[in-house]
């Protein structure tokens, strides 16, 4: 090996100094210090050939463990490479053997000036040890250097003393060589690996911990060029070169010190993907847990922890816990570590945390990698380590916590509870297949009436949301006889029934018909959740008034709650709210249904509850929240897909909407009420992509399903007046008429300014004329009495273009640049943009879009000079007194205007905006 280190290169500095004042008579010995690894065998064998290179007499020796019982092995083993000398009569006498030893070096000495090597003298034989002290005492007056190299390192059993420990230290000259520096360790790597990239670089400088002798092995392992990454497993790498040098490593330290070593791997391992520090953690010792489980003395396992970390071996991470530098590091330490003592440790550390007062879920994880504890403690810290991990959004570190806990012991009643919770978890898990067979493991078990029907529940849903609704359904049917004599679980039952079949039609179709028949007979027997349900279909059926279903809703959620049936009204509620445009109420429905689910229960509102609040998002136009959340991986489409497929389109990135709509095959979709709106929102990307033959289809295919569903009202999906715009720009008027006409009808059923407001918009576009400029105008003087959305912009978009077509020119381009700044405001870059072109088509030169701090509203720009000065939302919303939601809204908006996207460039574009406030960006239009 070459020196590249500079202590390497100082040693054998030291060592030319001592051979060039051995030429002049004054011997030294020279003790090269250092931990296993550090080069001391290398240094010793640079000096003897260059000391044989200038004439000198060179005498070596290497010391073993193996010659340690032998007297004067180490010595005999200098002067067997002699020819001249014939080795003295061994009479069991030490001082004379010595005496006369060490007359046959003064021949030696008086031939020519001579160096004697000694390695790793630390395992020389004591009578050798002796000797080459006593030696030591002489040499100052003779040609003579005595360079030996000691292992220095400190190691949990008490080292013995050593070679210099009784020499006056004028006598000797002792340098330690220290592990390898960052830099250092680098350009040996890079040295070796001229082309490879930096963090290639830097785990290998990780994985070599510092050491030389370790950082050698890994490269020549790597040298065939086959790892693009550094491995984490010893398994992978051929060679084996750094597998044997972490086991002689291992060697040198000895046995309480690789036992150390192993048991500290053995915890470092289990953790692994462990959560973020938290102030519990140090309320556990590691050194003293080291040591409980090795029998070792605490004060030296912290000694030697405090060691390792300062030679780059261990390092501390974010707790404090001492760590191998690399998984390659630790999983070499594991070599030959049985699996048993594995289980073993974990187990044993894991009461000891528990005892210590460690979180649970750093004590559960330590029990993740042991057998069956059978103990009184380890199913309810599982347990309670599931919880907090599904508390943090760790769903995946919740199940495998759960899956650990069903190894347990466990009565029937709790394991079918733990299955139910289980089940509910890995239902959520992308890529798990194991939800229903958990699921339907824990209906089957004898238990307690609510446990089987919550169950019953969970397995329903999940089978519904893996598109086996009519096998969903039916194991809630199956169960209504076995529970007779319960008529409230019954009707738990049957809610989760009527809404796990809005699924599927025909299961939808029967489950409505005997809900209706129930009433119609005896309405007592009806719960309130169920009259709920009956309300929500006579909306979509469009036999019903907003005003008169909220009445009817608001009613029955004043009786009296059945706490298992008040999720289905609460959800029921909320989505007839948010059609009917009580978009707070809605969301305080929502948000007060969602409080009350268990993530760990799989439930068929939870979806609905999320599903309805984001159908709110889309009625605010709030697509940067839809927009936020990956979406979930399906094989067909969700409302979630839906609400982002328009959110897209409306916001200008078509490009990325066509990606969307073509990752699903709607041929072979399941028949669901999801799958009907997601074709109505590829109908409006393939409008807005200009192929309205596509778009036209889209929509009547989407008016034929709902219509089958009974879902005639256009509070969902307004099918009709879509499809009319299509037939309108295909130039068939009468059919568009007719679909307008029809919508219309039917929103002034529903009669909220929303459905009403776009029915009218259409259906003025579809008549022409004077007649048609008046229900436009209709149109927009209801739609600005509801909220300022998307409806009232594609109103006022129209408005503008008829007043154009009948030369209203002026009049035209301020309803067009109304209808341009609110779709800025709302971030509907589709519809701004045709606001434009409306614009420039009605001879505007340029247009009136704001943006900037000029654009910003009273409203939003109070609430974004709040945040900037440091509020957080929460405080914003108290000192308005407004909803916290309210708050993030403008702020949404303001980001779009301002053009960032962080709240600390905030205060920037406020103020760089000042200059500006009151003008139009683009220039004034005459």
């Amino acid at each position: 090996m070459s020196l590249p280190a500079c202590a390497l290169r100082e040693a054998a500095r030291l060592l030319a100094t001592a051979t060039e004042r051995a030429h002049a008579g004054a011997g030294r010995l020279v003790l090269l210090r250092g931990a296993t690894g550090t080069g001391r065998t290398t240094v010793l064998e640079a000096a003897a050939q260059d000391a044989a290179a200038h004439g000198m007499q060179v005498l070596r020796a290497r010391c073993s463990v193996g010659d340690s019982a032998i007297p004067f092995a180490a010595v005999l083993q200098l002067f067997g490479l002699a020819a001249e000398f014939a080795d003295p009569a061994w009479d069991g006498d030490e001082r004379a053997t010595g005496a006369g030893l060490r007359r046959v070096l003064r021949w030696y000495a008086e031939q020519s000036p001579l160096l004697i090597t000694v390695d790793d003298v630390h395992l020389a034989d004591p009578a050798s040890r002796r000797w080459l002290v006593e030696s030591a005492r002489l040499m100052d007056g003779l040609p003579i250097v005595l360079a030996a190299t000691e292992r220095s390192q400190y190691d949990v059993d008490p080292p013995a003393q050593g070679l210099a420990h009784s020499l006056s230290p004028a006598l000797v000259t002792t340098h330690t060589l220290t592990p390898l520096s960052d830099n250092s360790a680098v350009a040996v790597a890079r040295s070796a690996f001229p082309d490879a990239d930096d963090s290639w670089i830097e785990d290998c400088v990780r994985a070599g911990a510092g050491n030389p002798l370790l950082l050698r092995a890994l490269l020549d392992d790597l040298s065939d060029g086959s790892h693009p990454v550094v491995p984490v497993t010893s398994a992978a790498l051929y060679r084996g070169a750094f597998s044997a040098a972490v086991q002689w490593w291992l060697d040198c330290a000895g046995p309480g010190t690789a036992e150390v070593a192993r048991t500290l791997a053995i915890l470092d391992e289990g953790w692994d993907h462990g959560p973020a520090p938290t102030a519990g953690f140090p309320a556990l010792h590691i050194p003293s847990l080291v040591a409980e489980l090795c029998g070792a003395d605490p004060a030296r396992v912290a000694g030697w922890i405090t060691a390792m970390t300062g030679l780059g071996l261990l390092r501390a991470d974010g707790t404090g816990r001492p760590r191998y530098a690399h998984p390659l590091l630790r999983d070499e330490m594991l070599t030959g570590v049985a699996a048993d003592r594995r289980r073993v440790v974990h187990r044993t550390t894991a009461e000891a945390m528990l005892h210590r007062g460690v979180p649970s879920e750093l004590v559960a994880r330590q029990l993740l990698l042991t057998d069956v504890v059978d103990a009184p403690w380890a199913l309810p810290v599982l347990q309670d380590a599931a919880s907090l991990a599904l508390r943090d959004g760790h769903i995946e570190d919740a199940v495998a916590f759960l899956r650990r806990a069903l190894d347990e012991p466990l009565p029937d009643e709790g394991r079918q509870r733990l299955l139910t919770e289980l089940g509910s978890l890995e239902y959520a898990v992308p890529g798990s297949s194991a939800a229903i067979l958990r699921l339907t493991e824990a209906l089957r078990l004898p238990g307690p009436p609510q446990e089987r029907v919550r169950a019953a529940v969970a397995l329903g849903t999940a089978l519904t949301g893996r598109g086996r609704t009519r096998a969903g359904v039916e194991v809630l049917r199956s169960l209504y006889d076995a529970f007779a004599d319960r008529p409230d679980l019954v009707r738990i039952l049957r809610q989760a029934f009527l809404q796990l079949s809005d699924k599927e039609l025909l299961v939808r179709e029967e489950a409505y018909k005997r809900l209706a028949e129930a009433a119609e007979r005896s309405p007592e027997s009806i719960s309130a959740a169920g009259h709920a349900f009956l309300v929500k279909y006579a909306v979509t059926a469009g036999l019903t008034s907003a005003r008169e279903a909220m009445l009817r809703l608001r009613g029955l959620m004043a009786e009296p709650a059945d706490p298992l049936s008040e999720p289905y009204l609460l959800g029921t509620a909320a989505a007839v709210a948010q059609w009917a445009d009580e978009l707070d109420e809605a969301e305080r429905l929502v948000e007060r249904g969602l409080t009350g689910q268990r993530p760990d229960v799989l439930h068929p509102m939870q979806e609905a509850l999320l599903s309805t609040r984001m159908d709110i998002l889309a009625a605010r136009a709030d697509h940067t929240r839809l927009l936020a959340d990956p979406l979930p991986a399906a094989t067909t489409p969700t409302n979630a897909h839906a609400h982002a497929l328009t959110a897209l389109v409306e916001t200008g990135r078509a490009d990325e909407a066509e990606r969307l709509a073509d990752a699903f095959d709607l041929r072979t979709a399941p028949e669901s009420w999801e799958l009907n709106r997601f074709l109505y929102a590829r109908g409006g990307l393939r409008a807005a992509k200009g192929d309205l033959a596509g778009a036209l289809h889209d929509f009547l295919e989407c008016g034929r399903r709902q219509s089958a569903r009974e879902v005639f009202s256009p509070v969902v999906t307004p099918w009709r007046t879509a499809a009319a715009e299509c037939h309108l720009a295909l130039g068939v008027p009468r059919e568009a008429l007719a679909l307008a006409e029809e919508e219309l009808r039917l929103a002034r059923v529903w009669n909220t300014p929303r459905t009403v407001g776009r029915a009218l918009r259409v259906l003025g576009a579809a008549t022409g004329g004077r007649r048609g400029l008046d229900l436009t105008q209709e149109a927009v003087r209801l739609l600005r009495g509801g909220p300022a959305g998307p409806e009232l912009v594609a109103a006022l978009l129209a408005l503008g273009r008829q007043l154009t077509a009948t030369g209203e020119s002026s009049r035209a381009r301020d309803i067009l640049r109304e209808a341009a700044g609110l779709a800025e405001r709302l971030g509907a870059i589709r519809l701004r943009d045709l606001a434009e072109e409306a614009l420039r088509a009605g001879g505007a030169r340029r247009t009136a879009t704001r943006t900037g701090a000029a654009s910003l509203t009273d409203s939003e720009r109070r609430i974004a000079e709040l945040a900037a000065g440091g509020r957080t939302n929460a405080e914003i919303a108290d000192l308005l007194h407004l909803a916290r939601r309210t708050v993030e809204t403008h702020l949404t908006h303001s980001y779009r205007k301002l053009g960032i996207r962080r709240r600390t460039a905030l205060s920037t574009a406020l103020t760089g905006g000042e200059a500006e406030r009151g003008s139009l960006v683009s220039g004034r239009e005459p």
